[in-house]
C-alpha cells in the first residue's frame, strides 16, 4: 500500500478490525519511511452485473457513485456515513442475490425508492424529485402524499417517529 504522505511503498499493519457484518476490514498502518500513520479498508469484490440504463448504454456497477448520489440526496441530515454505506451494502446484496449477468438501472432506483424513506424521508423526498424527473408541482405532492400514506400505514410508533396530523 503506498503511502498517501510520502509515496513510499512500505509500511506495516499495526491494527486489524473487522465491521459489525465482517465484510469491511479496517486497517491502521504506519509507513516506516515517514512513520505517518493511515487507514485502508477492505472490501470484499465480487462481479456484480452491468446496469442497463434506459437508453440501451450498459454501465459496470459503481458503488462509489450510489454513495455520492446518497451523500447528496441526505445533505444536513442527520444520516451518518455508515448508514449510508449500509444503506449501499443492502443494494449490493440484492444485486447480488439476483445473480443476473445485468440489470436495469430502473431496478436498482426502485430499490433505493423502497428503501430510502426508512434511511432518512427528506432524502427520498430529495432522491424522488431528481429520479421521477417530476414535470410539474402536481407530480411532487403526489409523491408526497403516497410517502405520507405508506407511513400512515406502518403501525404506531414502530418506526420510531412521531405520529403527524393533517388537517
Amino acid at each position: 500500500m503506498k503511502c498517501p504522505y510520502c509515496g513510499h511503498l512500505d509500511n506495516k499493519v499495526t491494527d486489524s478490525r473487522l465491521n459489525k457484518e465482517c465484510t469491511i476490514t479496517r486497517r491502521r498502518r504506519s509507513c516506516l519511511s515517514c512513520n505517518q500513520r493511515f487507514t485502508t479498508y477492505e472490501r470484499l469484490e465480487l462481479m456484480m452485473p452491468m446496469l442497463v440504463k434506459k437508453d440501451g448504454r450498459r454501465e459496470a456497477w459503481d458503488r462509489q457513485k450510489m454513495v455520492i448520489g446518497l451523500e447528496k440526496a441526505c445533505e444536513k441530515r442527520p444520516v451518518s456515513v455508515d448508514k449510508i454505506d449500509d444503506f449501499v451494502d443492502n443494494i449490493e446484496r440484492k444485486l447480488q442475490d439476483l445473480g443476473a449477468k445485468e440489470v436495469l438501472s430502473k431496478v436498482i432506483g426502485e430499490w433505493v425508492m423502497e428503501d430510502l424513506p426508512e434511511l432518512d424521508e427528506v432524502a427520498y423526498v430529495r432522491f424522488a424529485s431528481v429520479y421521477r424527473q417530476f414535470k410539474d408541482v402536481n407530480e411532487f405532492m403526489a409523491e408526497l402524499k403516497t410517502l405520507l400514506d405508506a407511513r400512515d400505514e406502518l403501525p404506531s410508533n414502530s418506526s420510531g417517529r412521531h405520529e403527524h396530523s393533517r388537517d
